[in-house]
């Protein structure tokens, strides 16, 4: 239900601004696969992970130490990320470290503290 003065109340003021809109949208594909990735980082344990690893590669049993998860629950977390290239892992020896995939990643977690922080 849309709220009074929340909403125009005629049909289309600008046609020229709407074609324009209309043209710079994201193809549908590329719409979803961003829905895909905001929806991974919607979840408060995956954004504890990515913050951590932004800050360097970290191995899946300090994460649980320091998320205070089992081993088997940061492993299903990490798994997830993993999928949408988010972040990346690397062995040594018998040890998994993780790290963020790319700089995006970082700076969306930035972006997404400066935020918090200014409201």
């Amino acid at each position: 239900m849309v709220r009074e003065g929340e909403s125009c109340e005629v049909t289309c003021i600008n046609p020229g601004k709407v074609r324009s809109l209309a043209r710079s949208l994201p193809k549908a594909g590329t719409v979803e696969r961003i829905s895909g990735i905001f929806q991974i980082m919607g979840d408060s344990s995956r954004l504890k992970i990515l913050h951590c690893v932004s800050q360097g590669d970290v191995c899946v049993c300090d994460l649980s130490a320091v998320l205070g998860m089992n081993v088997s629950a940061v492993s299903h977390q990490l798994r997830l990320l993993r999928t949408l290239n988010l972040v990346k892992p690397r062995r040594e020896g018998r040890i998994v470290y993780y790290s963020l995939s790319d700089q995006h990643v970082g700076e969306l977690m930035k972006m997404g503290l400066e935020h918090e922080r200014e409201n």
